[in-house]
């Protein structure tokens, strides 16, 4: 397992984070324990949930599982969605995050979490208001890191700028959606991410079990899969190409004797700026599947099968701006300049 730093901090996690969506819908606590138990021996430390998952019964099971591990693990908790029927039972207000900081801590037995992330984009709060209630949570001892979810690149970068200037707290990590067939944050967020030094952690790198060989091209419900569950609603931002993007990456999984959920996140983490990938599974199988994703690294011509059919098309202003350097560069051959 290869550990790696989120974006600047000296924090490292395992390239394999460990998604405990699944927990207390799917997967119970007996089966919870064996998924972490295959983690902790796979070299796993990083280990992500929320308080809206199962309406925080994922942070309860995942609190009894580390019970006595604290220390070896890394955990990530996010929070934003209504926990109650209250007004301020949602959101990034003041308010709900001191609210939700206890009661997340209540229900995963810690003392504090080390990444505290705010789970979607709360358009009512000043964001200099979330900023300054997570950075006295940082001081308090009660998160060690603050980072972000689903955040578009205009409001992160407003983020980091408030914190910047008045010396609070800042985002060191992003989680967005990111695989083989939805790479729309190359186009802004992550070269943001890159100039910042944020670490990326996706969410969702097999494209909701889409890239784990269970499906075909064209096929967007399969027997046995949490698509019987309502639970394909990742569809609806994939690529216009993803079923061509499906069928290369059945091939190259095939030419490399590998499956094709350890081929998507192979190269996955191998993308700039990427810290770990969010593994979520219901079994400890799946887990052992997806762990094949580390130690190993995808040779040019796979890697640029795989870039070549799911590369996004240019769009303004990447279109329009990428010659731009070539262009400056010519003007130094220009015979005014030569005389």
């Amino acid at each position: 397992m290869e550990y790696r730093r989120i974006g600047r901090s000296g924090l490292k996690v395992s390239e394999i984070c460990l998604g405990t969506m699944t927990f207390g819908v799917s997967v119970d606590e007996d089966e919870a324990m064996r998924i972490v138990n295959l983690a902790y021996d796979a070299g796993i430390n990083f280990f992500d949930t929320a308080d809206g998952y199962s309406i925080g019964r994922s942070e309860e099971i995942l609190g009894k599982v580390l019970k006595g591990r604290r220390r070896e693990a890394v955990v990530a908790t996010k929070f934003f969605n209504p926990m109650g029927p209250g007004p301020n039972d949602s959101g990034m207000s003041r308010v709900h995050i001191m609210n939700a900081i206890e009661d997340s801590l209540r229900r995963l037995q810690m003392d504090h979490v080390d990444i505290y992330y705010i789970h979607h984009v709360d358009a009512q709060t000043p964001l200099e208001e979330m900023l300054r209630a997570m950075d006295d949570l940082v001081h308090q001892g009660k998160v060690r890191y603050i980072a972000c979810s689903n955040y578009q690149a205009w409001r992160l970068s407003e983020a980091l700028w408030i914190s910047d200037s008045n010396n609070l707290a800042r985002f060191e990590c992003y989680q967005p959606q990111y695989s083989l067939v939805v790479r729309d944050i190359e186009q802004e967020l992550v070269p943001l991410c890159l100039h910042k030094e944020l670490g990326i952690v996706p969410w969702a790198p097999l494209a909701g079990g889409f890239l784990a060989g269970k499906y075909k091209p064209g096929q967007r419900v399969v027997s046995g899969t949490r698509s019987e569950e309502k639970w394909n609603w990742h569809g609806a931002f994939f690529a216009a190409n993803a079923d061509e993007t499906l069928t290369t990456l059945l091939e190259v999984a095939q030419d490399l004797g590998r499956s094709p959920s350890q081929v998507a996140l192979r190269w996955l983490l191998d993308r700039p700026g990427v810290s770990s990938a969010i593994s979520g599974v219901r079994t400890a199988e799946q887990l052992r599947d997806n762990v094949g994703a580390t130690g190993w690294r995808l040779e040019e011509e796979p890697l640029k099968r795989l870039n070549e059919v799911s590369h996004l098309p240019d769009r303004y202003l990447e279109s329009f701006e990428k010659t731009m350097v070539e262009r400056r560069e010519s003007a130094l051959k220009m015979p005014s300049l030569t005389k």
